[in-house]
């Protein structure tokens, strides 16, 4: 006859330890019996199978020997052969049934323990994998693969057979069912585990290709992993769309074009305010007293006039000649005609601290032991004089004032540096006598 056109598995109708799971405490597996629902699941998968066959079909049975299968065997031939509701074409004296060991239920050792036990055990095996995971005086489902895959080579061969028949039907149990699919078409352990379990006396049917002489699964087997998914879509009402994390760019959404903000670079006088908290405390403390700092390069108001962070305030009014009034400290240029006064607003420059790098973190304070950050500090005008301030401000103010911010450690104001980047000795000398005898400064630096 050669190759059958149909091999038919068919899992176990539901017995009485699929309703009871201590029932194994006091019964042995292989001897569990149908329950009543079981026997006409049995029945019902007969009929099923008579409307599946030809006439001129031959049949051949291969069961478990559990008592289980046995039962659903019969019960699937008593419907199979039964003359209602007419007479059938499959006598029952022309098939054929073969107990086959091999078919068997995976071995879950003998009596079972407590309900507690197998509740631990099922779930260390999920957790380990159940294709490898090895009941403790059982086997694991590696192990029924290894039988099965003998019974897949016996069954291969009889396919030669001049007698064997048209339709072999295999009446086995759930996990057995998929240990014989993952053998014959090379299923992967992660597929098998992620298999779920057939129904009580489901068909699971492989159709012969005549042109190839492949046999092709007619079922869509059904998975753990789509019925998460199709979960999550009944929760959510919409697919579930796996959203990749972007890295680069803006994740939240870029405002860096329309925040009004500037990157600009670090600026002698600018740098000095911004990193103590930026510049808006220090523009408020100047229109508070009314008073303009006008010192460095560009100069602090024209900063505080386009601020980095986006805000914008009003220039502030010059004062003339003499101090602003409150707190406010102004430095007089004598002998020049015109001169503006330069007025500190103390409130907030005293609590600036001035580090080794000439900003103002205290990661970079020099120690305070034996000097005084307030004590009274002469600077350099443009005229050549030295002028004592009237207040005591920190050193890093003063620094401030005479625009001598960027001097690195060990220079003076107005040194420029060599190729190497040391002070030039040269240029050294040139300096002014009254600068070079000023310790109080020369400390502020160093």
């Amino acid at each position: 006859m050669g190759k059958p056109r149909l091999i038919i598995l068919i899992r176990h109708a539901q017995s009485e330890g699929n309703k009871n799971r201590d029932i194994h405490q006091t019964v042995p597996d292989h001897r569990v019996k149908l329950t009543l629902e079981g026997w006409k699941q049995a029945e019902e998968a007969g009929r099923k199978l008579r409307s599946l066959l030809r006439p001129s079909d031959t049949l051949h049975f291969f069961t478990s020997p559990y008592r289980r299968t046995r039962e659903t065997t019969e019960g699937i031939l008593s419907a199979l052969t039964s003359s209602t509701p007419a007479p059938s074409p499959f006598p029952r004296h022309t098939i054929k049934v073969y107990e086959e060991p091999r078919l068997r239920e995976q071995d879950f050792g003998n009596f079972q323990p407590c309900s507690a036990e197998m509740t631990r055990m099922w779930q260390e095996r999920a957790d380990y994998g159940h294709f490898f995971y090895r009941i403790a005086n059982g086997e694991s489902a590696a192990d029924a693969y290894d039988r099965v895959s003998g019974f897949n080579e016996s069954l291969w061969r009889s396919f030669g057979e001049e007698d064997f028949a048209s339709v072999c039907v295999l009446v086995t149990h759930g996990l057995m069912t998929r240990v014989f699919l993952m053998k014959w078409y090379h299923f992967s352990v992660e597929y098998f585990e992620d298999l779920r379990n057939v129904n009580h006396c489901e068909f699971v049917v492989m159709r012969l290709q005549p042109g190839s002489g492949k046999y092709v699964l007619q079922n869509q087997l059904r998975t753990w992993s789509e019925l998460r998914e199709e979960s999550r879509q009944k929760e959510s009402g919409s697919p579930t769309v796996p959203v990749r994390k972007k890295w680069g760019g803006c994740p939240d959404g870029c405002d860096h074009m329309g925040s009004g903000r500037r990157m600009r670079g670090r600026q002698n006088t600018v740098d000095l305010f911004k990193d103590d908290g930026g510049m808006e405390e220090v523009a408020m403390a100047l229109q508070r007293k009314g008073s303009r700092l006008d010192i460095g390069t560009e100069g602090l108001m024209n900063e505080v006039e386009d601020d980095p962070r986006g805000r914008v305030f009003p220039p502030l009014p010059e004062t003339e000649n003499g101090n602003a009034g409150g707190d406010g400290t102004a430095l007089r240029e004598n002998g020049k005609k015109g001169t503006k006064d330069r007025t500190v607003p103390p409130s907030r420059l005293e609590l600036l601290k001035a580090g080794r790098d000439g900003g103002i973190s205290e990661s970079g304070a020099a120690s305070r032991d034996g000097s005084s950050d307030s004590e009274e500090v002469e600077v350099e005008k443009e005229t050549g004089e030295l002028h004592r301030i009237r207040r005591k401000f920190p050193r890093s103010v003063a620094l401030v004032l005479n625009g001598g911010l960027d001097v690195e450690p060990g220079m003076r104001t107005g040194a420029r540096a060599d190729a190497l980047g040391d002070q030039s000795t040269d240029e050294e000398d040139e300096l002014d006598r009254g600068e070079k005898e000023d310790r109080s400064f020369e400390g502020s630096v160093r």
